[in-house]
């Protein structure tokens, strides 16, 4: 009877599971068919699922009105560049929290993680006056500064939690046998934590590309990513919402193709650290 009871359970979990899976991936799927319709079947009323004139020409569209590579080129380097400076600077201060810490320490790590819930608009002006007088404007060097400060309170959050996970006497050990802090750091306690960094790395990445308000507010032309290559197919004339479509599916399609080979990875960076 337990056994039976516990089935049933499975399923109905099983169950959920794909319907909440089926229901957040639905509307990627929709902008993927609509990329391969007409616009007059995109905006068509009722709206067509399959059964309608495949095509390709909003593609071919978009690769001669715009230099996707550019575009593509110009993100790898924002999202890899402050994923990456992120990921420097964080582990030695998530080492001090984790492993040295302090009164404050907790009273540091809320404050951190408060400044994410500051409206991004309220800071827009005095930032951009900034990168005007220090000749940031649409650089991808700026970019890169500013969402790797943006993400940094979330990267020395997971950090933080992960290095929490790994027993202090393994890193008393190695302090006893004469290694020096870049060594403890290096050689012992980031070899122990990959998973959790490696899932640190994936989430930022992800958060890095998909970054949109300052992307559009920091960059004209030189340094745009593919977040401004999306908002290019809004016009006055209207949306174009098959091109528009078109273009968001190149744009997600790298990051779709990362996530599904990494998910691995992910999952075992996610369950880092849990109860045992």
């Amino acid at each position: 009877m337990a056994r039976a009871v516990t089935n049933r359970r499975k399923s109905v979990n099983t169950i959920l599971a794909w319907i909440v899976g089926l229901v957040i991936f639905f509307p990627i799927l929709w902008t993927i068919l609509t990329s391969f319709k007409t616009e007059a079947q995109a905006i068509s009323s009722p709206p067509v699922f399959l059964f309608f004139d495949w095509t390709l020409e909003n593609y071919g569209v978009v690769q001669e009105r715009s230099d996707y590579m550019r575009f593509l080129w110009n993100s790898v380097i924002i999202a890899g560049g402050s994923t990456l400076i992120g990921v420097i600077i964080a582990v030695p201060a998530a080492w001090s929290m984790a492993f040295v810490p302090s009164r404050r320490t907790k009273d540091i790590l809320l404050w951190m993680l408060s400044t994410k819930m500051l409206p991004a608009v309220g800071v827009l002006y005095p930032i951009y006056l900034m990168f005007i007088r220090l000749g940031l404007l649409d650089t991808r060097t700026g970019l890169v500064i500013v969402v790797m400060l943006i993400n940094l309170p979330i990267i020395v959050w997971m950090l933080y939690t992960y290095f929490r996970e790994i027993p202090v006497d393994i890193l008393e050990a190695a302090r006893m046998d004469g290694a020096s802090l870049k060594e403890e750091i290096l050689h012992v306690l980031t070899p122990m934590a990959v998973p959790g960094i490696a899932s640190t790395l994936l989430l930022n990445f992800i958060l890095a590309w998909n970054e949109a308000f300052w992307t559009l507010n920091l960059t004209a032309a030189k340094a745009a990513p593919l977040t401004a290559f999306i908002a290019s197919y809004s016009s006055p004339e209207g949306l174009f919402f098959a091109k528009l479509s078109a273009a968001s599916t190149m744009a997600i399609a790298p990051i779709l193709i990362l996530g599904w080979f990494s998910q691995k990875q992910l999952v075992r960076g996610l369950t880092f650290g849990a109860v045992k």
